[in-house]
């Protein structure tokens, strides 16, 4: 970022400004992702966004675009390898680019790790853990030979601290720490910079049902959290918004934790 007048190089368009840049964003219909989409979306990105509900991701689509900003629906499974092969093809194929990547689709099984089956480790490694090395290895591959690009994990700090009953989710968000520290060694040379977001405890319709079932929870979080209450998605969305754009060029590798300051409190 060199040249031109101060005002030029270092005005919030320069820095954020993603006008031109296309972006792919899974498990972004709703919480965490719908926020980072959104703030992609503003920042002047066409956003694909992914779910794997074809009717909630078209309205999605729909609400960004109904504001003036660019956005397509692209419904599958990143749990698929063949359709995340073929959703990287198809946004490529369609924009013609796909500069950032936030592979941010996730589940999880709640149970004792006793209690907890094959079948269920499998399926929450697969989509929390794999589908984001397959997503990252078919976007570097158009990234690399365009010179350059972004890709985002969203992680978590249950890779640092954990409740009971997580084993496969707490295993799988540990994973794409070695995950992003790799790939950005690997991929520097080609101008792609790797990171990953690990949020703290955000109010999200998808720990609605959570913080409804055990009344005390959300209380005993917020009491556990230096800022003393949980974060808002818009919180989470500015963060993914800088690692995609210019004013995160020289980052690569990093662990950004947004947590109101809950894993460095005793």
């Amino acid at each position: 970022m060199t040249g031109g007048s101060i005002a030029q190089r270092l005005s919030p368009a320069s820095l954020f400004g993603l006008a031109g840049r296309v972006a792919l964003v899974t498990g972004s219909s709703r919480g965490l992702g719908w926020a980072m989409a959104q703030a992609l979306a503003a920042a002047g990105a066409t956003v694909a966004l992914n779910a794997r509900n074809a009717e909630t991701l078209a309205s999605r689509a729909a609400e960004l675009t109904r504001e003036g900003l660019k956005a397509a629906a692209l419904c599958f499974d990143v749990a698929d390898p063949s359709a995340c092969d073929a959703a990287v093809a198809q946004v490529v194929e369609q924009h013609g680019r796909l500069d950032i990547l936030i592979a941010n689709a996730a589940t999880t099984v709640r149970k004792p790790a006793l209690e907890q089956t094959d079948e269920d480790w499998a399926r929450v490694i697969a989509t929390d853990l794999t589908a984001g090395f397959r997503l990252a290895r078919a976007v570097a591959r158009h990234m690399a030979d365009a010179g350059g690009g972004r890709i985002i994990f969203t992680s978590s700090i249950n890779g640092m601290v954990v409740r009971p009953g997580m084993v496969g989710y707490a295993s799988a968000k540990t994973g794409l720490f070695g995950l992003v520290r790799v790939l950005a060694v690997e991929l520097a040379p080609m101008g792609i910079t790797v990171n990953a977001i690990a949020p703290g405890y955000f109010l999200t319709d998808g720990n609605a049902a959570t913080r409804q079932s055990d009344t005390g929870f959300e209380a005993r979080i917020a009491s556990r959290t230096p800022m003393g209450r949980w974060g808002t998605p818009d919180e989470l969305a500015t963060a993914a918004l800088y690692l995609a754009s210019p004013a995160s060029g020289y980052a690569t590798g990093s662990i950004v934790t947004v947590d109101g300051g809950l894993t460095v409190a005793i």
